[in-house]
């Protein structure tokens, strides 16, 4: 069934938010590879990623046909919502780099990503009506326990109160970027895909700043390599992916979004064991089924409810 404001199919939604899920997961990897081969600092490579990404979806944009969705929206609700997309996901992902420095990448993973999806979940009861229902916060519960085992089941891990506070910053910062894309999304006359050209437009220009305080241009002795890691980073978990994600998060409830995007530190982990070479430990089985089980439950349930117009919109 289509999304009667956008159009889009809501399954076909799903699959771009689990596409992008996945995607998202690879950016940790190809990060880590630019570390170990440059001096390059994570604000740098942020504003690297968004302002790459940014002229590869505006490239895309100059051949890609015009809907009519894309002329029928008012300018000045476009620059808002440009603006407003923009800056939470500036917010959603400096914070989040902040943390990973001043906690380690464990505590702030839990926290920016377990905490998002009840910010997200409380936001959309308050803001949209949209109810979880038991069944749906039995899966929120599923997933978060999933993502604390997941990350955490190695242990060793330490919590700083500012890095907490930065990662529960970075998650206002997506809770707030999902909202608004369900938000305007529901409206319809919303031209998805140049929301986000423009969404990077804001945020590459909020990154700029930081990124020439720590440093736009890295030292290394591997440039070409360099240079194919960071064109990776900017096209597939970025460009690609973002474009996905808000083309989903516009037509599927966003309590659903925000678990289904859980699929990144899942697809981390697969990563680590596959490629990084690190062990396949008992924590990494349990959290990933707990947290594959609970996106299945919740697209499932989605699908259901997307073929059953007119009832009232509970995720049982």
């Amino acid at each position: 069934m289509s999304h009667p404001a956008s159009g889009l199919p809501v399954g076909r939604g799903l699959v771009y938010l689990i596409v992008a899920g996945a995607a998202w997961g690879t950016a940790g990897a190809a990060a880590s590879l630019v570390y170990r081969t440059s001096d390059m600092g994570p604000v740098a490579l942020s504003f690297w990623r968004c302002a790459t990404g940014l002229v590869l979806l505006a490239a895309v944009r100059l051949v890609r046909p015009r809907t009519r969705a894309a002329g029928s929206e008012p300018l000045r609700r476009k620059a808002l919502r440009a603006v407003a997309t923009g800056a939470g996901l500036a917010v959603f992902q400096t914070a989040y780099f902040g943390a990973v420095s001043a906690t380690g990448l464990a505590v702030a993973t839990v926290v920016t990503l377990g905490a998002g999806p009840v910010l997200i979940a409380l936001g959309a009861r308050l803001t949209m009506g949209e109810r979880l229902g038991r069944g749906g916060t039995t899966a929120v519960a599923g997933a978060l326990a999933g993502l604390g085992v997941l990350v955490l089941g190695g242990g060793g891990t330490t919590a700083r109160p500012w890095g907490v506070l930065l990662a529960l910053v970075s998650a206002a910062g997506y809770s707030a970027m999902t909202l608004l894309t369900r938000w305007w999304g529901r409206d319809g006359g919303v031209d998805v895909f140049g929301t986000t050209v423009s969404a990077f437009a804001v945020t590459s220009l909020c990154l700029l700043p930081f990124a020439l305080i720590e440093g736009p241009v890295p030292h290394t002795a591997q440039p070409g390599a360099l240079v194919c890691l960071v064109g990776y980073i900017a096209a597939v978990p970025t460009a690609l992916a973002y474009a996905l994600y808000f083309a989903g998060a516009s037509v599927v409830r966003s309590a659903t979004v925000s678990v289904i995007m859980l699929l990144e530190p899942v697809s981390a982990a697969v990563l680590a064991v596959a490629l990084l070479g690190e062990r396949l430990t008992a924590a990494t089985l349990v959290g990933t089924a707990l947290m594959l089980g609970s996106v299945a439950g919740l697209a499932t349930a989605e699908a259901r409810r997307a073929r059953a117009p007119g009832e009232e919109p509970v995720l049982v």
